[in-house]
């Protein structure tokens, strides 16, 4: 059981972690997405990026992570939408926060961002969890 507040207004423990410079590559052979945009720097250059970038996927994936982190485990998260809006890349800290907007009949809907570098990755994120 989650010790979790899910009273609506209430922020939800944030989610910090830092992709190491492996992470696409691992993530790559993960997934079966080896798009070279994800795992050759020079390729992502190339195409006007910065380096290479993190697969959206795993972003998701950091969302959901703090979802049922919050709510006491995978069985809590019912429902996941997520809005890619930016681009996260190696080595820098992505940042997941969670709002409660409201609870009804034990089902708590949670607004959510996933920000790198003071830019959102994800936007306009909603989870329902059931709670209680």
């Amino acid at each position: 059981m989650s010790e979790t507040d899910f009273t609506p207004g209430a922020a939800l423990p944030e989610l910090k972690v830092t992709p190491d410079r492996f992470l696409t590559v691992r993530y790559a052979g993960a997934s079966g997405d080896f798009n070279p945009i994800h795992i050759d720097e020079e390729f992502a250059k190339q195409v006007g990026l910065p380096g290479r970038i993190l697969h959206g996927l795993w972003t998701m994936a950091q969302v959901a992570r703090a979802q049922t982190e919050a709510a006491g485990g995978p069985h809590a998260l019912k429902a996941l939408e997520v809005q890619f809006r930016g681009m996260g890349v190696p080595e820098a800290e992505v940042t997941v926060t969670s709002t409660v907007r409201e609870v009804s009949a034990g089902i708590a809907s949670v607004d959510t961002v996933a920000e790198q570098n003071g830019a959102a990755i994800i936007r306009n994120a909603t989870a329902e969890l059931a709670v209680g």
